[in-house]
């Protein structure tokens, strides 16, 4: 699979941007602040809706402008499908496929399949929880684009459970009298009716959580003996690179998941009801849900230590640069083709011989795409053909 042409319109600094592609590695260069990665960014947002700069839309629409257009023409096996995206400024967005429109937009996700590694994935490692439960959800979903629609179920439910545990906290804590009770219900009975809804939101979490979690812990199993292997190569080394699962469930349980166990989904859903149950008092009393998917970490060690606090620099950036080759030989062979593999900015962080080694590594991609501010950066035989960006003008070198 390879993206053959791109066409962006009033998307960041692009009024318009037509910028053809091909199989190989291409490589965009230019200073800092000229628009280079804008351009990978917005291939990145068609495989995935999202971008990994900024956390909303709103800065991807060129300023004064309504909407931004994301065209992109994809070949596999070829045949070449159309994929177009438009991120509207105070109203949803909306997705094509082949000139038709599509009633959801993350029904576009598929089409288009990328891993992207930046300097923004040194987080993976030095930061909080969210940065590695995010990698591995962005994960699932390029593996099995329905889990886009897992993750938004688990989040509306969620957030509909946290309210009801602040609205309701005096009446769930016992401190009714503190307020009007609702009318035709003394306080007793409006606490056991606040506890009935929350057991009812209990069961609806859990049945959303415990699909996410075992999903979660499968494909952390797949992606162990590839970040190994990938660690590795990239750092030329045996440093025994490893992951394990953090959980918010019980002890007894959270042990077994440590170890790298795979429990089955019934198990998992009738241990988030328990764990529920535990931990009621203080839920209640803080007013936050505890247990579940939105908990939990993703533990990465190297031999004995954990990577965060006690990696190196480069160590850190051997293991980023290792999940997301991990991530990206998992989907090579889940899939049967490969994703586009886009690094921008890297170069510039990463000492003479991991330059080398990462170039040895990614030369048989289908397509590669890189961005650079200096092109000396880029290892000599991976840069391809090469475009260089000032200023939004993109203009191919002979």
């Amino acid at each position: 699979m390879f993206v053959r042409h791109l066409t962006v319109g009033d998307f960041r600094s692009y009024p318009s941007a037509e910028l053809p592609l091909e199989p190989g590695v291409t490589t965009f260069v230019g200073l800092n602040g000229q628009g280079k990665t804008n351009l990978v960014e917005a291939i990145g947002y068609l495989a995935s809706l999202s971008s990994h700069r900024v956390a909303s839309d709103a800065p991807l629409v060129r300023f004064g402008a309504a909407q931004a257009v994301i065209r992109g023409a994809v070949m596999r096996e070829g045949r070449e499908s159309m994929v177009e995206l438009e991120i509207n400024q105070g109203r949803a967005n909306r997705a094509r496929l082949n000139k038709s429109p599509l009633t959801r937009t993350r029904d576009v996700l598929g089409q288009v399949r990328t891993v992207l590694f930046a300097p923004e994935d040194l987080a993976l490692v030095k930061g909080d929880p969210s940065e590695r439960r995010r990698f591995l959800d962005d994960l699932l979903v390029a593996r099995q684009p329905r889990w886009a629609g897992a993750r938004g179920d688990y989040d509306r439910i969620l957030k509909q459970r946290n309210a009801l545990l602040k609205s309701a906290a005096p009446v769930l804590r016992g401190r009714g009298k503190q307020r009007r009770p609702v009318e035709g219900l003394d306080t007793a009975s409006e606490r056991e009716s606040a506890l009935h809804t929350l057991d009812v939101w209990n069961t609806q979490l859990a049945q959303v959580a415990a699909p996410l979690l075992y999903a979660r812990l499968r494909l952390l199993r797949d992606l162990g003996p590839l970040l190994g292997k990938a660690y590795d190569e990239v750092s030329a080394g045996q440093s025994d690179a490893r992951v394990s699962y953090r959980s918010s469930l019980r002890e007894a349980m959270a042990a077994r998941i440590a170890e790298g166990e795979v429990p089955e989904l019934e198990e998992l859903h009738a241990e988030l009801l328990e764990s529920f149950a535990e931990v009621r008092a203080q839920e209640i009393e803080r007013g936050v849900t505890l247990v579940g998917p939105h908990r939990d970490d993703v533990v990465l060690t190297l031999g004995e230590l954990p990577a965060k606090g006690y990696a190196s620099h480069g160590e850190s950036w051997s293991f980023a640069l290792g999940l997301k080759l991990a991530a990206y030989h998992l989907l090579r062979h889940d899939l049967g083709d490969d994703p586009v593999l886009i690094l921008d900015d890297v170069f510039a962080e990463l000492d003479a011989g991991r330059r080398e080694r990462l170039a040895a590594m990614v030369a048989d991609c289908e397509q590669v795409l890189i961005t650079a501010a200096v092109e000396a950066d880029v290892p000599g035989g991976l840069r391809g053909r090469t475009y260089a960006v000032s200023l939004g003008e993109v203009t191919a070198r002979e």
